[in-house]
């Protein structure tokens, strides 16, 4: 018999999975994570017949450049600050989480991010040529994921439903100053040498302040749209990147 006056223990929470519990982190940390399942043989270093579930890390607009801008990696002058800001923050979560960190640049073989984003969001491809994303239009990238090898497969996404760029007028097209992009027969073409040409020279200002013009002019993810400093980053990042940059 329990007595009136004792105390009353309080029900424990369900403890989180490795994989919920990571993505909490995550989004703490800056990030926008979403969940897929990954067959056999898609992540790096597990053997072809282990299933694993996959927690990715997408940038996050704004909220993730702010997290980035007050590390160290953003001020020390070294290379490559933002993906070694990444590595060591999926770096991290791997090792308290009990995962595995994969970069999208470490390869070959190459990490398949896209394949994992098309099951774990909404996202098409454009007509543009990047991916199309349901909130943050093209401006969607993912910075890392972690693997969690014979964890449950996470649900599959809703069906995201109909491609918007099938409805649009594709102001992306028209908005490039040098008409760098274009659709083809075989699919979207993208003249890299010529978009850069543009950029570094001073007819390119625009481009450099504000970022990618073609991209601005997509109305799907508004909201998601690269802040001038941001964008400023980001486009210096893509000069570097280039043949002499």
């Amino acid at each position: 018999m329990i007595r009136p006056d004792a105390p009353r223990r309080r029900p424990r929470r369900p403890r989180a999975s490795p994989l919920d519990a990571a993505a909490e982190a995550a989004r703490a940390a800056g990030f926008a994570p979403s969940a897929c399942a990954a067959a056999p043989g898609e992540v790096p270093g597990l053997r072809s017949e282990t299933p694993a579930a996959v927690l990715l890390l997408a940038a996050d607009g704004p909220r993730t450049f702010a997290a980035f801008e007050s590390s160290p990696e953003s001020e020390d002058g070294a290379p490559h600050p933002l993906d070694r800001w990444s590595r060591r923050l999926a770096e991290s979560l791997a090792a308290v989480h009990g995962a595995r960190a994969i970069l999208p640049f470490d390869g070959p073989p190459w990490p398949p991010f896209l394949r994992w984003a098309s099951r774990a969001e909404p996202v098409w491809p454009s007509r543009l040529g990047p991916t199309l994303h349901a909130t943050r239009g093209l401006w969607a990238s993912w910075r890392a994921a972690l693997a969690f090898p014979d964890a449950p497969a996470p649900p599959p996404r809703p069906d995201p439903g109909p491609r918007p760029c099938d409805a649009c007028a594709a102001p992306c097209l028209s908005a490039c100053p040098v008409s760098a992009f274009a659709e083809t027969p075989e699919g979207p073409r993208y003249d890299a040498d010529r978009c850069a040409a543009h950029v570094a020279s001073p007819a390119g200002r625009d481009c450099r302040e504000r970022g990618c013009l073609a991209r601005r002019a997509c109305p799907v993810g508004a909201a998601a749209v690269h802040a001038p400093r941001q964008a400023a980053f980001h486009m210096a990042a893509f000069l570097r990147s280039r043949p002499g940059g």
